[in-house]
Order: structure tokens, then sequence, then C-alpha cells
């Protein structure tokens, strides 16, 4: 049984989306062990605790500085000995530090199809480019900002005329099918990291059987 704890910032539909595809065993072989949060009354939290998983709430607001609030998110996520950690619009950048305790083991979805629009207003930097075809990525996260090891990628046609909202929409509608089919592969160990033919950065190979 894999042992899952994401984190959140916000309204956590891609949280919900999961724990929904845990319940009726879309993921196999998966629990969701717990969600910490950086903010109170979130929308994420609401749904931890329909489904009664436990909640850590680590308001970044109430520390004095980033080190401080990095240090117990560190340790609130070591407490639940997870698998594998799954950001769900976790809205900061965790810090080498936390990256290096669970190495290749943090998932995160973006809303676009990296290595294009990193970072924050994927969306909007999308618009803003004039796009045709935008998306979503499944990735591992590294000590970079949207650099580490692509899982999978779901291509969105943008239709013309679009605005940032319609744009969003249309991408979040498969980042929440995508991230599941993910995290079905992890939990399936049908995901192998490995570095490419000139060993200068690492990429993902998903087994076939």
């Amino acid at each position: 049984m894999y042992r899952l704890l994401a984190l959140a910032s916000g309204r956590g539909s891609n949280f919900l989306a999961i724990l929904n595809a845990i319940e009726s065993g879309e993921i196999p072989n998966a629990k969701m062990v717990g969600l910490i949060t950086d903010r109170e009354n979130t929308g994420a939290e609401e749904h931890a605790k329909k489904y009664q998983v436990p909640v850590k709430v680590i308001p970044f607001k109430n520390y004095p500085t980033k080190d401080d609030f990095y240090q117990d998110l560190l340790l609130a996520a070591k407490s639940f000995e997870p698998d594998l950690i799954l950001g769900a619009g976790f809205m900061r950048i965790l810090p080498p530090e936390f990256i290096r305790s669970f190495p290749d083991r943090i998932m995160n979805i973006h809303p676009s199809l990296l290595p294009a629009f990193p970072g924050m207003n994927a969306q909007k930097q999308a618009y803003e480019y004039g796009v045709k075809v935008s998306g979503c990525t499944v990735h591992f996260m590294d000590e970079g900002v949207d650099t580490g090891p692509i899982i999978l990628q779901k291509a969105v046609e943008i239709p013309e005329g679009s605005s940032v909202e319609e744009i969003t929409q249309l991408i979040l509608k498969e980042e929440h099918q995508l991230y599941i089919k993910a995290i079905k592969l992890f939990c399936e160990n049908k995901l192998v990291i490995e570095y490419n033919t000139s060993k200068t950065r690492k990429i993902v190979r998903i087994k076939s059987s």
C-alpha cells in the first residue's frame, strides 16, 4: 500500500480528483495519509475532512522567515512517512533540502507543456504568447522550477478567441485525468527514472508491463 501525502494551497480540485480515484479503486494500492496546507481554511482542507484525511495546517504568514516555515514543512512531511508526495496546487517553491529528503518521490502537475511556460501563471503566459496548443505536464520535482523529469503530458487545443479563464478551465479538465494516470503508474511500479544518453538529465521511462 503506497502512502500518499498532498501539499495544497487553495481549492484543491486536483486533490479531490485524486481522493475520488483512490476511493473508486482507479488508483490501486494507495492511501492518502495526509494533507499539508500553507494557509488556513482552504478548499483542499474541506475535501480532506470529508474523506477523513489527517490535515496539518502550517500558515506561512505566521513565520518570521521562509527558512523557519520550510523547516516545519519538512518535519511535518517526514512525520507522515510518505512513499509519494503530491503537489496539488501548492504555491510555494520547495527548497533543495526538501527535494533531497524525498528524491524522485515528489510529483507535480503543471498547466503547460513543459519546458514551455514554467513557473507561475502558465495559462496567462500561453494566452499572451498566442499559442494554438498548450496542455499540462506531470513531472517529478527537482531543485529547479518545473525542470524535473517529465512523466506524462497532454496537449490541449486553444480555440481562437479564448480568454485566460477559458484556457485555464480547458487545461484543468485534462489535469485531473493526467495526474491520476501518473499516480496510478507510480503505484503500479511502472515508472523507471534513468539518465538520458548524454547523461545530462534524468528522464522517466514507463514500463510496458
